[in-house]
């Protein structure tokens, strides 16, 4: 059975052929069946043209469905606190960064430990300390320590001092609130104190790097409330706004899609946010977060055909195994369909064993 994960695929070539009305090419599939059978056939590719007439009839439900869907909030988790996009019916009616600069000024200082961390961690002894022994796997360690010992770190150090000395001269001028200024001054000034220190004396170690960073943590997480503050402050204005542009009938059944990087993607700000100004009864089905290695260059597009593939699968689900509710809860949510069957067969069983096939 076909999932909406397992779907993303393109027709086999031997079916795409089928349907076009050509002659099938032979197509090397590496191993046998359960069977013992193996190697290329006209009925086994027969079968298969079934499932490529599945695939494009589907396909073009999504395709079309994509174009019905409203209203939609993109959300594009970026450095801004996040571009935010207003759907209706496939058109884009609103797109901005609704979030005070604010927040990624806050940003960019907190994570200088982070960019200071990037510069020296190839050469980072692969030694883990006893005091981090319970948190740090030493194969990781040994992983991001890739270069071993060296000094090729100086020279990018010395680069980022001279991007700091610039943005420290200028902090005044930036007219921060008084409390972020002061922590974004702190944390501009120790990191050039530990850059300095540590090329001066052509080493550095775990204990060093982590008393530098210790000892900015406490701004760190200054920068971390206003950022906090205004991207809250940011999100609630333009959710409010929309919603009364569209009106509460059309705001119940709003769709939300906020692509985010999969390290942030558990608990993130926006999704935290943009919950609390939804319909409470569908905000937990509504409310679709995307992780992903790479935010896509075109999120719109790719954020109406998820959605489109959910709510289909949503419908289809029900219809298809109204006599198992189980199986349906599986189509219309993350499990895939033969997970319970794969865990019976290896002996890890599900509360349920269907018949043997």
């Amino acid at each position: 059975m076909v999932t909406r994960r397992t779907f993303l695929g393109t027709a086999t070539a031997a079916g795409a052929t089928t349907l076009l009305g050509g002659d099938v090419p032979p197509v090397a599939r590496p191993g046998a069946s359960p069977s013992g059978a193996a190697g290329p056939s006209p009925a086994r590719d027969a079968i298969r043209a079934v499932n490529a007439d599945m695939r494009r009839n589907y396909a073009a439900l999504k395709t079309h469905l994509a174009d019905h869907l409203s209203p939609v909030v993109v959300v594009q988790n970026d450095c801004r606190g996040g571009l935010y996009s207003l759907v209706s019916h496939g058109r884009t009616l609103e797109s901005l960064h609704p979030v005070d600069e604010i927040f990624e000024l806050a940003k960019s200082i907190a994570h200088l430990p982070l960019g200071i961390f990037a510069i020296i961690a190839p050469y980072l002894p692969k030694q883990v300390p006893v005091s981090q022994s319970a948190r740090i796997d030493p194969h990781d360690l040994d992983m991001v320590a890739f270069k071993g010992p060296g000094h090729g770190w100086i020279q990018p150090l010395q680069d980022a001092s001279a991007t700091i000395d610039t943005a420290r001269r200028q902090l005044d001028a930036a007219k921060l609130p008084d409390s972020l200024q002061q922590s974004c001054a702190t944390i501009l000034d120790r990191s050039r104190e530990f850059i300095a220190d540590t090329t001066r004396s052509r080493s550095f170690d775990m204990k060093s790097f982590e008393d530098y960073s210790g000892s900015v943590y406490p701004n760190i997480r200054t920068n971390m409330s206003w950022a906090s503050k205004v991207q809250i402050e940011g999100v609630a204005a333009v959710m409010t706004r929309w919603r009364e542009q569209l009106g509460d009938d059309a705001w119940k059944g709003l769709y939300v899609v906020v692509f985010t990087i999969w390290t942030t993607s558990s608990l993130n700000q926006n999704s935290i946010i943009i919950k609390k100004f939804m319909d409470p009864a569908q905000a937990d089905s509504h409310l679709i977060d995307i992780s992903t290695a790479e935010i896509p260059s075109r999120p719109i597009p790719v954020a109406l055909d998820n959605i489109a593939r959910i709510v289909q699968d949503r419908i289809a689900a029900e219809m298809i195994f109204s006599t198992d509710t189980k199986l349906a809860d599986a189509l219309k949510g993350p499990q895939e369909l033969l997970s319970d069957e794969i865990l019976r067969l290896q002996g890890r069983a599900p509360d349920r064993a269907p018949a043997e096939p």
